[in-house]
């Protein structure tokens, strides 16, 4: 059993998944690069361990219970805990329409990595979590998520119709205050961190933000400390209204 932090991100081959990897494996610790792809997934953390970083990969199929079921089976093995977990991987999904052309087959699309596939990993992990004297969850969300700005007139996301992505981050914030209750009174923190418009393969790299950049939040919710929030949005610019 290491005696440094155990992290695992999903989605960690590629985007803010990989460069959250990176920065956690700065700071020492062992992180394990979740991906559905096991080429891909190990050729990234590869390409970290050639930087010097403790790097395992790890293949996770976040909408497969089985493949998840498989790595925390893999992860109690090898680590007996988990200090720290990203829920990272996500999907904006095929559907271009408006939100009155929808069907709930275009929402499950995106559903099933957004939303069940955290409530999977999540579920499945916490038991390793409350083995580790600190355990973190950290929920990549997103401005588009957050009821407030998307219902504020004048605000730069009410005119955003993407209903299937939007209402997804939606469900995840929820989720991150239904966990953050439910492990209250536990050394367990669950947070969602808002990475702002990141250039990633989700938005064809069309964001002003470096993948690097997006990671910084995430980071900073890993390693909390004892008195850091749960149950919070945050942003690199400070806590973001649900």
């Amino acid at each position: 059993m290491p005696d440094g932090k155990v992290a695992l991100i999903t989605g960690a081959n590629k985007g803010i998944g990989f460069a959250v990897a990176r920065q956690l494996g700065e700071q020492g610790v062992t992180v394990l690069v979740g991906a559905r792809d096991e080429v891909r997934g190990k050729q990234a953390a590869d390409a970290l361990a050639a930087d010097g970083i403790t790097a395992v990969p790890l293949r996770l199929d976040v909408t497969d219970p089985a493949s998840v079921a498989e790595a925390a089976g893999e992860i109690e093995r090898r680590y007996g805990r988990l200090d720290i977990l990203v829920n990272n991987a996500g999907v904006a999904g095929g559907f271009t329409g408006t939100a009155d052309e929808a069907t709930a087959d275009d929402l499950r699309e995106v559903y099933e990595t957004n939303v069940f596939g955290v409530v999977t990993v999540t579920r499945a992990l916490l038991p390793l979590l409350r083995r580790s004297e600190a355990g973190r969850v950290v929920n990549l969300s997103s401005h588009v998520g957050s009821l407030t700005l998307n219902s504020a007139p004048g605000s730069p996301l009410a005119g955003l119709d993407m209903i299937a992505y939007q209402s997804s981050k939606t469900a995840l914030n929820a989720l991150t205050v239904a966990y953050a209750k439910a492990l209250r009174g536990t050394p367990i923190k669950v947070n969602a961190a808002l990475p702002g418009v990141v250039a990633t393969d989700i938005n064809h790299h069309r964001g002003h933000r470096t993948p690097a950049e997006g990671a910084g939040i995430a980071v900073r919710l890993a390693l909390l400390d004892e008195t850091g929030p749960s149950g919070a949005c945050l942003a690199d610019d400070g806590t973001v209204p649900w």
